[in-house]
């Protein structure tokens, strides 16, 4: 199971840790994303962190989120820093896949991902 949790109310230019916890072993072997989704809108891309670490971003976010984790104790990671109104939404985790590479374009694709957390509300006031 993917457990998110961190999302809260903060003023926008502030910032917002997201964690995702995952149960179960070798959580190395997953890649893992980070999608949003606004009232009455798609589920969109994030961020992304493969198995080796490589990371991919949204444009829209690129430069001001972070995505990490910490195989240790089986945790993702999304720092997010100069937050925006439209930054606003229901954040959710995910994973592919045991052993499943991703790719630029991959990446960015819901159906690449087959576990999903329940997500965790980000509120950014203006």
């Amino acid at each position: 199971q993917l457990q998110a949790s961190g999302g809260g109310l903060v003023e926008a230019g502030g910032s917002l840790r997201l964690s995702c916890a995952v149960s179960g072993s070798l959580f190395s072997k997953y890649a893992m994303a980070w999608f949003r989704q606004a009232p009455e809108r798609e589920r969109v891309f994030v961020a992304a962190i493969s198995i080796l670490g490589r990371t991919f971003y949204s444009d829209s976010v690129k430069g001001r989120f972070t995505v990490s984790r910490d195989n240790a104790i089986n945790t993702a990671y999304l720092q997010m820093n100069s937050l925006r109104p439209e930054d606003a939404a229901v954040y959710y985790c995910a994973r592919t896949r045991f052993n499943t590479g991703i790719s630029e374009m991959t990446a960015r694709a819901t159906d690449t991902y087959y576990d999903w957390g329940q997500g965790t509300l980000v509120t950014v006031s203006s």
